[in-house]
């Protein structure tokens, strides 16, 4: 398979041209920032395309797209008009609209589509999907994500994932996107959503690179026709907190820490705490979608229902700026 990676905006690019060097033949890369796109190819010893045309007329089979999230539609418009299959960053785009075009523009031409939703795939979320599916914890009703790191307390987080034009938001958009697309996968979409967003670092540093005032500390709860609620929580300025995953239900709650155990106390287990047995781990989409063998899960209905639940969120905001 001959790929293209087309951008070079997203931190994840580098990790995505790895595997895809690893499996297939990677025959160039395009980014509109010059020097991101001389300084990679000089790197990895890749052919540098001058312009998104030279990338379209090069007659590879995919492209993985890691520009910037504004520009997502209209970039996979054109690769998919050109044949080429797609693996993009998420979130897909920035409006339900540009989804609809994106998804139109995937299905006229045939070809394939892929979208990063990686943490679907982790041993840990996908044990404790399995035990909600047993029915041990009974009806759901409450869900609980906390993905948080601390880009904007030690400075490692580049300063155009703060531009609010090109991402579309702050640490909800980008960082937030993980517990969105989880409790799509485990409790289905929400009726309507509510956020509060803050700006919680002050430094000197965050203040010069985050002009536009995005949030990095940010929290949204879901309401479900159900009854269910759920609660994702994000931001840029949190150290040591690892990705923590809550579900409860009538008959049981279970609980996962990232690199701990799933812990499940329902009433199976006759109210006592019991270690899961852990599930592996399954290929990561980048993978599935170099390799060819890709699984259910991340697809273009997944893509266009998390930013359907993205609009949500940002629809109903108490903003502390």
């Amino acid at each position: 398979m001959k790929m293209v990676i087309c951008g070079l905006w997203h931190v994840h690019a580098p990790q995505y041209c790895d595997i895809a060097q690893k499996y297939t033949e990677v025959i160039g890369v395009w980014d509109e920032n010059e020097q991101w796109r001389r300084d990679f190819c000089e790197k990895r010893g890749l052919h540098e395309f001058k312009s998104l045309d030279e990338l379209l007329s090069c007659g590879a089979d995919a492209a993985i797209v890691c520009t910037s999230t504004d520009t997502h539609a209209d970039v996979m418009v054109k690769l998919a008009n050109a044949k080429m299959d797609i693996f993009t960053e998420k979130v897909l785009a920035l409006t339900e609209a540009d989804c609809e075009r994106v998804e139109k523009a995937v299905k006229e031409n045939g070809v394939k589509f892929v979208i990063s939703l990686p943490q679907k795939y982790w041993a840990g979320q996908r044990t404790v999907k399995a035990i909600i599916d047993s029915g041990e914890l009974g009806k759901i009703n409450y869900y609980r994500y906390r993905n948080v790191h601390s880009g904007s307390i030690n400075k490692w987080l580049p300063a155009h994932f703060y531009n609010e034009k090109q991402c579309g938001g702050g640490a909800m958009i980008d960082l937030g996107a993980h517990g969105m697309y989880v409790a799509d996968w485990l409790l289905g979409v929400p009726v309507s959503a509510s956020s509060v967003f803050t700006i919680a670092c002050d430094s000197e540093h965050a203040n010069a690179i985050n002009p536009d005032r995005i949030e990095d500390n940010a929290v949204t709860v879901m309401r479900y026709e159900n009854g269910a609620i759920a609660i994702n929580e994000t931001g840029f300025c949190s150290v040591g907190c690892p990705i923590t995953l809550e579900v409860g239900g009538e008959l049981g709650y279970v609980t996962f820490t990232q690199n701990g155990k799933v812990i499940k106390n329902t009433t199976a287990t006759e109210g006592k705490p019991v270690e899961a047995e852990m599930l592996e781990a399954l290929p990561q989409p980048c993978e599935q979608f170099c390799t060819g063998k890709i699984l259910e899960g991340c697809g273009i209905q997944e893509a266009k229902r998390l930013t359907h639940l993205m609009v949500l969120a940002y629809s109903d905001v108490n903003y502390g700026k």
